[in-house]
């Protein structure tokens, strides 16, 4: 899935061209949901693109397989300065976007260490890195909803009080405040987007959303009978991951650096995500899903996260483009194509 643009925000001259052609990009975890098609929309823009990966870069990186030979990967520390000096003084690039960090909140629980190296630490690195190389570098900082926790208002805008709730909300809260002192301190145009859930097939099972579609296409295909949940209630703000990273783009074009809310405004419940998805193939969603209390998140899960984008919309001009519905849509068609592809070999496809 290549992502593409709605919109040309620059015009299509030939001068414009030979501009964007002329920039270079540097995206830390490159091979994640967000780092893959964010690299997708850079080069359909004329960026050289360069990517920061953990592991080797001879890895079979699968988000990466339809574009590898189009980019430069380098195996980097994020927790090592001098590794991020020396892939900035490689890459020279105009524009980094910091992407690295472990997304899945409950894990943050049973390794709240690494949570904070890599989230709080990692981010400090590479500012430190970027001051050093070339302060002239545009920074992109992906700061997360759960820096607002237990929100005093809903819906949460730039200026709403952060309280975050969890190990990872803490370090992102944390990274949102050091991009934003080291924009003060020293004049990087350095901006943190507040993105709310977004999501698309590339997400891994583990998130609500992927093990959702994924169980309600296997069920119809007869590989699965049920699928385990905990707190069907909880509130989330979901939107596709193609338009978020358009927007983490918009940021780095922009004259002055800014923190930005990037969301779609919408609140839905996993009720509503598993009634989607299991009408999407037919069935009837109580008939296999069963509720698992050792899946519910407690004082951890957050039920009033919902994000208002008006600043976005205005400055950036940026808006959701795929609505709650399409997305789970696009989300279970995706899993139906993968898992029919894997079935085909040995004919055991259902009718």
């Amino acid at each position: 899935m290549r992502v593409r643009l709605r919109d040309e925000p620059f015009g299509t001259s030939a001068k414009v061209r030979r501009w964007m052609a002329s920039r270079r990009a540097l995206v830390i975890g490159i091979a994640g949901q967000d780092g893959s098609l964010l690299a997708e929309l850079l080069l359909e823009q004329g960026y050289e693109v360069f990517g920061v990966v953990r592991q080797p870069a001879s890895t079979q990186f699968a988000n990466l397989t339809a574009i590898r030979d189009e980019l430069e990967l380098s195996q980097a520390d994020v927790l090592d300065e001098l590794s991020l000096v020396d892939v900035l003084t490689a890459s020279r690039p105009d524009e980094v976007y910091n992407l690295a960090a472990p997304s899945f909140v409950p894990m943050s629980w049973k390794q709240p260490v690494l949570t904070a190296e890599f989230a709080a630490v990692g981010c400090t690195a590479l500012l430190e890195a970027i001051r050093r190389v070339d302060p002239g570098i545009r920074f992109y900082q992906a700061s997360s909803s759960e820096i607002f926790g237990e929100p005093r208002e809903v819906p949460q805008h730039e200026d709403t009080p952060l309280a975050p709730v969890t190990p990872y909300g803490v370090a992102k809260a944390y990274a949102h405040f050091i991009t934003r002192s080291y924009r003060r301190r020293y004049g990087l145009h350095a901006s943190s987007g507040i993105l709310y859930n977004h999501e698309s097939p590339r997400r891994p099972l583990d998130f609500v959303t992927r093990k959702i579609s994924h169980a309600a296409a296997a069920i119809s295909l007869g590989l699965e009978s049920e699928v385990s949940l905990g707190d069907l209630d909880a509130r989330r703000d979901w939107g596709f991951a193609g338009d978020y990273v358009r927007a983490m783009w918009l940021m780095l074009q922009q004259p002055e650096p800014d923190d930005y809310v990037i969301a779609s405004g919408e609140s839905h419940s996993v009720r509503d995500l598993v009634v989607s998805a299991f009408s999407r193939v037919g069935l009837d969603w109580e008939e296999h899903v069963r509720i698992d209390e050792s899946l519910v998140r407690g004082k951890a899960e957050l039920y009033d996260l919902v994000g208002d984008p008006a600043k976005a919309r205005e400055r950036l001009g940026w808006s959701a483009t795929v609505e709650f519905e399409e997305l789970v849509n696009l989300l279970v068609d995706a899993d139906l194509e993968r898992l029919r592809a894997e079935l085909e070999p040995t004919g055991v496809v259902a009718e």
